[in-house]
């Protein structure tokens, strides 16, 4: 016999259903709507949906720093001949219907943008704590994200007041680890993380020496001309060690003035002292040996001497005025 489905009916030719026990014609109870409302929601939210990638706005931590290029071609190649394996996941815009929010799969809807198809989705309703959860584990469980995305998502999330325990929730890793993290994510300004990139190649030893390295005075200022200049360019992992090096540059110490030279003053032929003049003054030295004394006479009569000099000197400057 074959087998009838769900919708089918029931009555046999010439028979009447009698149905076990009366059927209610009031209103459904508000439970029963509200549990099939439920399997709806669960139903929808296991089904996997095309959704128009202009109907969907970003939302949630900033994970990546940075697309890069060649890996985000690669990634549109693939789609472009293989199409969407792997759906990403939405939930319902908070404060306009009909739009989404991304919650994972950022690169994979940058990519279908650029190529102009349909996102292959699951849309779930979560709050804000899930979906940190969800994006943070979903990248973990791929073991996608580099040192410094992780270190700058905890960063993120700290920021934005989510507690340690919800953080190493996130990137399923312990409390002392995310205090690793962001010791290292809260150093840097995210702007500055943007531009050196992901630095898949570099670990958490060498982010460490850059830290320090950023702590000596004057590093800063100096990586952040580094990164204003055309010079910052390269992978990832190579702008990272611009960075390092720059920030561990020993600054150039500033040439030394060049020493004033004195000059002799003579008297009779006869070299009797030198004079030396400077931005802090006038130097003047008579040389014991081969002075005759004349070092000591100077020494004797030095307030007489300076007195007669200073007195030339006024009626000089008040003969130059009139």
């Amino acid at each position: 016999m074959a087998r009838k489905g769900i919708l089918s009916s029931n009555i046999q030719k010439g028979e009447r259903s009698r149905p076990s026990t009366p059927i209610s014609t009031g209103p459904i109870r508000r439970g029963t709507v509200g549990a099939l409302q439920s399997s709806l929601t669960k139903l929808q939210e296991g089904a996997v949906q095309e959704i128009d990638p202009g109907l969907i706005d970003d939302a949630g931590i900033e994970d990546r720093l940075g697309l890069d290029t060649a890996a985000q071609e690669q990634l549109k190649d693939s789609l472009q001949t293989y199409g969407q394996q792997v759906p990403v996941l939405l939930r319902p815009h908070g404060e306009m219907p009909g739009r989404y929010e991304i919650v994972y799969g950022r690169r994979r809807l940058a990519a279908l943008r650029d190529l102009g198809l349909p996102v292959k989705a699951m849309i779930r309703q979560l709050d804000d704590h899930e979906l940190v959860l969800a994006q943070g584990q979903e990248n973990t469980a791929r073991q996608d994200l580099s040192f410094i995305e992780k270190a700058s998502f905890a960063a993120q999330l700290q920021e934005g007041g989510y507690d340690r325990q919800t953080i190493a929730a996130a990137l399923s890793i312990d409390l002392p680890m995310v205090s690793r993290l962001l010791k290292i994510g809260t150093a840097f300004e995210l702007e500055m993380l943007r531009q050196i990139g992901s630095a898949p190649g570099i670990g958490r030893d060498r982010w460490f020496d850059l830290v320090r390295a950023l702590e000596k005075d004057g590093a800063m200022a100096r990586v952040k001309q580094l990164l204003k200049t055309p010079d910052f360019r390269g992978s990832s992992d190579a702008r990272f060690e611009l960075v390092l090096a720059r920030a561990l540059q020993t600054p150039s110490a500033k040439p030394k003035k060049a020493a004033l030279k004195a000059r002799t003053l003579r008297a009779g032929g006869q070299a009797v002292a030198d004079i030396k003049a400077g931005p802090r003054g006038v130097t003047l030295t008579v040389q014991a040996r081969n002075s005759d004394g004349f070092d000591q006479w100077i020494n004797a009569h030095a307030d007489a001497l300076i007195q007669e000099l200073h007195d030339r000197f006024k009626k000089d400057g008040a003969e130059e005025q009139t």
